[in-house]
Order: C-alpha cells, then sequence, then structure tokens
C-alpha cells in the first residue's frame, strides 16, 4: 500500500472494489504473511508483502524531493515559453509520501496536463499520440529518477 497503516476503505480504493470485497481479501492477505494487523483497525504490509509487491523502501529526502519539483517547474515554464515545443502544459499536481513529513519518503508521482500546441497529426490517442506524449513527459523529466511524471488525469 505505500503506507506505513492503512484501512479496508483505502484497501478498495487501490484496488477499486467495494469495501465488502476488500473484506473478503484480508483475511487471504493475512494468511498468506502479506498484511498483520495493526492499532485502531488499521492493517500494515509486511516485509513479505512488500517483497511480492516489488516495494521499494522510501529512499529520497524531502529536500531532494523539493529540489526536483522546482527544477521541474522551471522545465515547464521553459517549455511553455518555447513555441517550438510540440504541447503547453496547462496543469501539473504532484502527490506522494513527501507531503506527509516523513524523513524519507518515494519518488512523487506528478500528473501533467498537456495541451498540443498544433492540431493532432494522428488521430487523439492513437499509438502516434501517445507516443509524442511519453517522449515530451520522458524530455521534461530529464534525467532525475525522484519524480515519475504521468499524463494529468482526473
Amino acid at each position: 500500500m505505500g503506507q506505513p497503516g492503512w484501512s479496508t476503505q483505502d484497501l478498495a480504493k487501490s484496488l477499486n472494489v467495494s469495501t465488502a470485497v476488500a473484506k473478503q481479501v484480508i483475511p487471504f492477505l493475512e494468511a498468506q504473511g502479506y498484511i498483520e494487523a495493526s492499532d485502531g483497525g488499521c492493517w500494515l504490509t509486511t516485509e513479505s508483502g512488500d517483497a511480492v509487491s516489488g516495494s521499494r523502501p522510501p529512499r529520497f529526502t524531502p529536500a531532494a524531493v523539493e529540489a526536483a519539483l522546482s527544477a521541474l517547474v522551471g522545465r515547464i515554464k521553459a517549455a511553455n515559453q518555447d513555441a517550438s515545443a510540440r504541447f503547453r502544459i496547462t496543469k501539473a499536481v504532484a502527490f506522494g509520501d513527501f507531503l506527509a513529513g516523513r524523513p524519507r519518503v518515494q519518488a512523487p508521482d506528478v500528473g501533467v496536463q498537456l495541451i498540443p500546441r498544433e492540431p493532432a497529426s494522428a488521430e487523439p490517442g492513437s499509438a502516434f499520440e501517445k507516443s509524442a506524449d511519453r517522449e515530451f513527459l520522458k524530455q521534461l523529466r530529464g534525467k532525475s529518477p525522484t519524480l515519475n511524471i504521468r499524463t494529468y488525469e482526473d
């Protein structure tokens, strides 16, 4: 879950299922040793749960994340001022555990809303357009491993 403690409702939201279904899943996760009960009806993900989910321990400092986000703001401004850039960025939203004030955090996710500067040369949503989006986001990210940049979704 990426959180030190989480609720059944958090699991339901994460899996996009009802709370009733999440309540049915929890005993299986607990029996496998992937989660354990915590105080106040919350759950903790065990080391086995982290291992099977592919999760990694937080490795960045909040200061490193803030520096990466500041640099990203600069790259967004530069891209928006560059008339030859394929897209204009109209919204960027960062979220992640860096907002919780922990000493070590994961790389934040940044949702970036892209608006094409020129009419699309391919069908919207086509593989060509998605490839162009990915390439632009890759350039926007730069070489920083501290950020996960994705197209913005409501």
